[in-house]
């Protein structure tokens, strides 16, 4: 039997099990995401040297307007994309944030076709802007994004401590504390729902924590002994890894091994399993195993959110008993599939099981 013929039929058999695992997943409680919301404006670029030859000839003319560049005004912020993303899976959804009165109607109004399997707690404060440019880099799209962080920046544990708050937490099947980065007080969060969530899977996204990435390698510390996952694309890896003394893990142009390496690396200093997302493909870690698999090649007509839906199905297969492998495979498809819809909209479960059974 060849290596190809390995891989196909290893990818068949991983594909049943995983729709038949998470066709038996029960949410008991909910999965709780908290806790940062966005208004996010998409601009998509042919290229950003004509965006910058454009600004440059409107300066010279003392300013005006430039026409013609599709954009488009969206639900954002990492929290409010991975509780989406799991309630368009059919699962139970608890989601705590921070908006203005107009951000909670945009809230609102995206979950409204969910009923009550999700369950909003919507603080009141400013919300989060985001503008998110999107345009070709190499052989890729990339995106670049502008924030004004807005209440996001002090979302604390006095934010969900209520009686029903705590219920909450208590009742929960997994708690993910999503873009640590953008909360001066995301220690203090993850520190508070985890504790107040025994029974629950605990999972942290950092996002870009690069500016940060000194007093987010001392919160893992603090934070390993009641956290179950960190997840992270590569670039929030390499700055994790030089603020631990590991250097650069993944360079300019990286492979499936460095990739798998690195995760194990990660996993190893730190002390908490390590779920890696890449171009190249994705990785898992516990400091002593470790997994990958390959990306999925799509034609990629959206990237912003695409962590996001990684993250929410990631967590699905680790609720629903997958095994590494299989999780991660699950994972890929349901990022490919985001990323291949041009309005930014996740997959259903049945979309992603359709996916998973077409992969060989």
């Amino acid at each position: 039997m060849t290596q190809n013929t390995q891989i196909a039929l290893g990818a068949s058999r991983a594909s049943v099990a995983i729709v038949e695992k998470l066709k038996h997943l029960n949410i008991v409680g909910s999965i709780v995401v908290m806790p940062d919301f966005f208004v996010d404006r998409i601009v998509r670029l042919e290229s950003r040297e004509n965006l910058f030859d454009a600004l440059a000839e409107k300066a010279e003319r003392g300013g005006g307007s430039i026409r013609g560049i599709p954009t488009s005004d969206v639900k954002g912020g990492n929290a409010v994309n991975v509780a989406y993303c799991l309630a368009k899976f059919g699962v139970k959804v608890t989601l705590f944030t921070v908006a203005d009165e107009m951000g909670a109607s945009m809230i609102k109004r995206a979950f409204a076709q969910f009923g009550d399997r999700v369950t909003l707690k919507i603080s009141s404060g400013k919300s989060g802007l985001t503008t998110a440019f999107e345009f070709p880099h190499g052989e890729t799209r990339v995106n670049v994004m502008v924030s004004d962080i807005g209440d996001n920046a002090n979302f604390g544990p006095d934010r969900i401590s209520s009686d029903s708050d705590k219920s909450i937490l208590k009742n929960a099947d997994a708690v993910m504390v999503v873009n640590w980065a953008s909360n001066s007080r995301g220690t203090e969060l993850a520190e508070f729902s985890f504790r107040n969530s025994p029974s629950a899977f605990h999972f942290i996204d950092p996002a870009d924590v690069d500016t940060r990435k000194h007093e987010f390698k001392d919160s893992l510390a603090r934070l390993a002994s009641i956290t179950d996952s960190l997840g992270m694309n590569e670039n929030e890896c390499n700055s994790v890894a030089d603020a631990l003394g590991l250097g650069r893990l993944l360079g300019a142009s990286y492979s499936a091994e460095e990739v798998r390496a690195g995760a194990k690396k990660l996993s190893d200093k730190i002390g908490i399993s390590v779920d890696l997302h890449t171009k190249a493909g994705a990785a898992w870690s516990n400091g002593k195993e470790s997994e990958f698999v390959h990306a999925i090649k799509v034609d990629a007509k959206t990237l912003t959110g695409a962590g996001d839906s990684w993250d929410a199905a990631d967590v699905l297969g680790y609720l629903a008993g997958l095994d590494p492998q299989e999780r991660l495979l699950f994972a890929n498809c349901c990022a490919s599939l985001y990323v291949r819809d041009a309005n930014a909209e996740p997959p259903s479960l049945n979309k992603a099981f359709e996916l998973v059974e077409r992969v060989q």
